[in-house]
């Protein structure tokens, strides 16, 4: 089968390998579509823990079935599916256990013609969308849901703050945010991102490389009941300031590294919850594929690339340009 392979630290090649067969309570899935996540630039570059080479990445995936190992329910094949990537998430609802991994790291991904995974990572693939859109929902999907609503809560006419609109977690919480008819609002370092955000239901934006632009921006629109944030850095103080009297910060990423400091006093008196949030629970990612079916939502996809081209796929990752997903299709 052919397959992306990352032979080495920013060593990205295409190749033809084995194709892998499904062992005891594993399916073989034909992947149709695939999507890159920040996960896997990171993988690229040599920054994430438990590096191993040779290694397929693709935390994200869609497809038919094409074979099922033994104790698995036959039925499971020919179905269109999507790949869970969260594996061995544990028993409990309420963080992931020490032997939870993601798709694409240490197990082969999903940037091939076949991946093999566990049975109980399949979920049906929501009918009304094509298998690019399916493709990019999983990881990014499933994060959002899991910040918005198993941990910050979000309700109907609160109000949200998404920061750095544009990537994939923030675009899907924009749109569950807007399905759940709650009020929000973004931040991006790009007008076109704001403007394109206000058109799939933002009710106001703003340039966080504005100087002052959190105090501009509570002068206008006052607080917020939840902020969801991927980035900390120097710029999470400014949260701080702009979350409501017990509001709620849910974050899932540091792009920006860790904030200088973190003001006790305003988080205290204001009583406000910091929540960090991974991935999700399997009872996480079927809330929210049954959200999207039922709010027949679609997934926003910046452009779709063949597998051959999975390079340049990644270097419209790396310079930032993307508005949504980006997808790569395979069958």
């Amino acid at each position: 089968m052919r397959a992306a392979i990352f032979t080495g630290i920013n060593e990205l090649g295409l190749d033809t390998v084995a194709k892998p067969t499904a062992g005891p309570g594993e399916v073989l899935v034909r992947i149709k579509a695939a999507a890159l996540n920040h996960r896997d630039l990171w993988i690229k570059g040599g920054q994430y823990a438990g590096l191993k080479f040779p290694l397929i990445p693709g935390s994200d995936g869609a497809g038919v079935v094409h074979e099922v190992g033994s104790d698995v329910d036959p039925t499971w094949r020919d179905q269109h599916v999507i790949i869970n990537p969260a594996l061995d998430w544990g028993h409990h609802e309420r963080a992931q256990e020490p032997k939870f991994s993601i798709l694409g790291l240490p197990r082969n991904g999903t940037l091939a013609e076949y991946v093999a995974v566990p049975a109980t990572q399949l979920a049906p693939k929501p009918p009304h969308l094509s298998w690019e859109e399916a493709a990019a929902l999983p990881l990014a999907g499933l994060t959002a849901y899991r910040a918005l609503f198993s941990r910050a809560q979000l309700q109907a006419h609160e109000k949200v703050l998404i920061t750095g609109i544009g990537a994939g977690t923030a675009l899907f919480a924009l749109q569950f945010a807007v399905a759940a008819g709650a009020v929000p609002f973004v931040t991006s370092s790009s007008p076109e991102k704001l403007e394109r955000a206000r058109s799939l239901g933002a009710r106001h934006g703003t340039l966080y490389t504005n100087h002052g632009w959190a105090k501009d921006f509570a002068d206008q629109y006052g607080s917020f009941d939840v902020i969801i944030d991927s980035a900390g850095g120097p710029g999470f103080a400014d949260l701080v300031d702009l979350a409501a009297v017990g509001g709620r910060i849910a974050f899932f990423g540091a792009t920006r590294g860790n904030p200088h400091d973190l003001p006790l006093r305003k988080l205290f008196w204001k009583q406000i919850s910091l929540l960090g949030t991974t991935m999700g629970s399997p009872a996480d990612f079927k809330a929210m594929t049954d959200f999207v079916t039922a709010k027949a939502i679609h997934p926003i996809i910046s452009e779709v690339v063949p597998l051959d081209r999975a390079a340049a796929a990644f270097e419209v990752m790396e310079r930032g340009g993307q508005f949504g997903k980006i997808v790569l299709s395979i069958g």
